[in-house]
C-alpha cells in the first residue's frame, strides 16, 4: 500500500495564508477593476499641414526616410565624422548621465509596483533561560519558535495602480530625455567639427593671401630700390601684408577652441583630436536634396516634445494618486507560528497560532488637505499641458528658422562665390595696369583686401551652409533612433519598457 508524507503543520499553515492571500486578489481583480481620478488622453495639438516657409534650394516636403533621419550625417559622406559621432556616443558624459537617469527612473517604477503586492516577513528565535531563584543549580529552558508575518493593502480604489502608471509615464519620459540629450550631442559634435573644418579653410585662404601680398610686397621694394617708385607703395604693401598676417593667431585660438570642445564632447581630454584632425579636409558638401517631411512628421520624430506628453501623462495620474486619498484604505493582515521546547519537535508540534484579519484606515477628517493635494497636482497638470503645448510651438518654430537659414545662406553663398571670383580678376587687373603706370598702388590695395574679405566670408558661409544643415536636421529630431543600432554598446538595460518608434 502506496503511503503519503504528511507535511509538517507549518507548511500546512503557510498553505491557508497563501490561499487566503489568493481569494484576495481574486476579489481586488473583481470589484477593483476601475481607479479613481482623470484617465488620461493624449492631446491632439493642431498644426498646419505644410511648412509656412517656402521651401527651395534643395528642400523638398517628401516623406523622410527613416534611416537617413536616424544616421543624417551620412549624407555628408565624410568617415572622419562617422567615427566622432560613434565615439560621442560611447564617450560622452551627459549621455551617461541621461542613461543613469533611465536606471533610475526604471527603479522608482519597481518600487512602485512592488507596493501592489503583499509583504511576507519570517521571523525565528532560539532562546534559553536559567532560574536561580530557587536554588543555586538553576533550572533550563529552551524555547524555539517560527512564524510569518503577511500584510497587504488592497488597491481598491487604484491610488497604487495610479501610482503605477506614473512611474511608467516618468520612465518612458527618461528615455525620451536619453534620446534628446543624444539629438543634441550628435548636432554638437557635428557643428563643432564643421568649425574646425572652416577654421581650417579661412587659415588656407589667409596664407594664400599672405603669399601672394609677400609677393607683392617683394615687388614694390625691388621697384623702390631701383628708383622705379617712392617708399610709400613699399609701406601700403608691407601693412597689407602685416595685417593680414594678424589674422593667423586669432583663428589658431579659434581652431584650438573648436578641437578642445570636440575631444571634450566626446568625453576624452581636451586635444585628444588634435592629431586626428591636423591634416586639413574640405568642409562637408550637403546633399543636392533633403527631404523634411511635414510638421505632423516633426512632432512624431521630436523626443522633446515626446518627452513632455510622457510628463503630462504621469502629472495626470498623480491626480489620481491624490484622489485615492479621500476614499478607506483597506489591509489584509495574517500571522503564523510555532512554538516549542524542543528544536526537533519544532515543525511536528501541535502547538501552533494563526491570526488573520482585515483592517480598515480612513482618514475623515484632514481639514481639507486631501482636497488640497488634489487641487495641487490638478494645477501641475495644467502647468504640463501648457508646457506640451509651449514645446510643440517651439519646435515648430525651430523648424521654421532652420529651413529659413539653410536656404538664405545657399543663396549668400552663391554671391560671395560670384564676388570671390571677380575680386580675383581685380587683383590680376590691378595688377598689371600697375606694373604698367596705369593706375596708383591703392588699387592693388583695394583689391588684394577685397580678395582676401570675401574669400574668408566665402570660407565661413560653407561651413555655416552645411551647419544649418546639422541644425535643420537637429529641429527634426533626427539622430536618436542611432541609439537602436548601438544599443550592445550602451551601459543601459533595454529589456523593459524601452519606448521604440513614433509615441503613443
Amino acid at each position: 500500500m502506496k503511503t503519503t508524507k504528511k507535511l509538517p503543520p507549518a507548511f500546512g499553515t503557510l498553505q491557508r495564508l497563501l490561499h487566503v492571500l489568493g481569494a484576495a486578489c481574486t476579489i481586488l481583480s473583481l470589484c477593483g477593476c476601475s481607479a479613481v481620478g482623470p484617465d488620461y488622453v493624449k492631446p491632439e495639438p493642431g498644426v498646419p499641414s505644410a511648412w509656412y516657409g517656402e521651401l527651395q534650394d534643395g528642400l523638398t516636403d517628401a516623406a523622410i526616410d527613416p534611416r537617413t533621419l536616424a544616421q543624417w550625417w551620412s549624407t555628408l559622406d565624410d568617415p572622419t565624422l562617422s567615427r566622432l559621432m560613434e565615439r560621442a556616443v560611447r564617450g560622452n558624459l551627459d549621455l551617461k548621465n541621461a542613461r543613469a537617469r533611465v536606471r533610475e527612473a526604471r527603479a522608482l517604477r519597481g518600487i512602485n509596483r512592488a507596493q501592489l503586492f503583499p509583504i511576507i516577513d519570517a521571523t525565528g528565535s532560539a532562546t534559553k533561560r536559567r532560574n536561580t531563584a530557587s536554588s543555586n543549580d538553576g533550572t533550563v529552558g529552551e524555547l524555539y519558535s517560527v512564524g510569518f508575518d503577511a500584510g497587504w493593502e488592497l488597491d481598491v480604489f487604484g491610488g497604487v495602480r495610479r501610482s503605477v502608471e506614473a512611474a511608467e509615464a516618468d520612465l518612458e519620459a527618461s528615455w525620451e530625455n536619453l534620446h534628446d540629450v543624444l539629438v543634441s550631442l550628435l548636432a554638437e559634435v557635428a557643428l563643432n567639427y564643421m568649425e574646425v573644418r572652416t577654421f581650417q579653410a579661412r587659415f588656407a585662404v589667409a596664407e594664400a593671401n599672405i603669399a601672394a601680398q609677400e609677393e607683392t610686397f617683394a615687388y614694390t621694394s625691388s621697384r623702390f630700390e631701383a628708383g622705379l617708385s617712392n617708399e610709400l607703395p613699399v609701406q601700403q604693401a608691407l601693412t597689407n601684408l602685416e595685417t593680414t598676417r594678424s589674422q593667423i593667431p586669432s583663428l589658431r585660438t579659434g581652431l584650438a577652441a573648436a578641437n578642445n570642445r570636440l575631444s571634450v564632447l566626446l568625453g576624452e581630454q581636451p586635444g585628444a583630436v588634435n592629431r586626428e584632425l591636423a591634416e586639413p579636409r574640405p568642409i562637408p558638401v550637403p546633399p543636392l536634396t533633403v527631404a523634411v517631411g511635414v510638421p505632423a512628421d516633426t512632432l512624431l520624430h521630436r523626443p522633446d516634445v515626446r518627452r513632455f506628453e510622457r510628463l503630462l501623462a504621469g502629472q495626470t495620474a498623480r491626480i489620481g494618486v491624490a484622489t485615492a486619498d479621500l476614499y478607506p484604505k483597506f489591509f489584509l493582515t495574517g500571522t503564523i507560528g510555532l512554538e516549542s521546547l524542543s528544536a526537533g519537535d519544532l515543525l511536528n508540534s501541535a502547538s501552533r497560532a494563526s491570526l488573520f484579519g482585515l483592517g480598515v484606515l480612513w482618514n475623515v477628517f484632514d481639514a481639507g488637505a486631501a482636497r488640497q493635494r488634489i487641487e495641487f497636482q490638478s494645477a501641475l497638470r495644467e502647468q504640463a499641458l501648457n508646457e506640451y503645448g509651449s514645446k510643440i510651438l517651439l519646435a515648430l518654430e525651430e523648424v521654421e528658422n532652420a529651413l529659413v537659414a539653410y536656404a538664405q545662406e545657399q543663396l549668400r553663398r552663391d554671391s560671395l562665390k560670384a564676388a570671390a571670383a571677380a575680386a580675383q580678376r581685380a587683383v590680376l587687373l590691378a595688377q598689371d595696369q600697375y606694373a604698367a603706370g596705369l593706375v596708383d598702388f591703392n588699387n592693388v590695395l583695394v583689391a588684394q583686401r577685397s580678395l582676401l574679405s570675401l574669400q574668408d566670408e566665402l570660407a565661413r558661409s560653407e561651413g555655416t551652409v552645411t551647419s544649418n544643415l546639422v541644425r535643420l536636421y537637429k529641429a527634426l529630431g533626427g539622430g536618436w533612433e542611432f541609439q537602436e543600432s548601438t544599443a550592445s554598446e550602451m551601459a543601459v538595460d533595454t529589456q523593459h519598457s524601452k519606448p521604440s518608434g513614433p509615441p503613443r
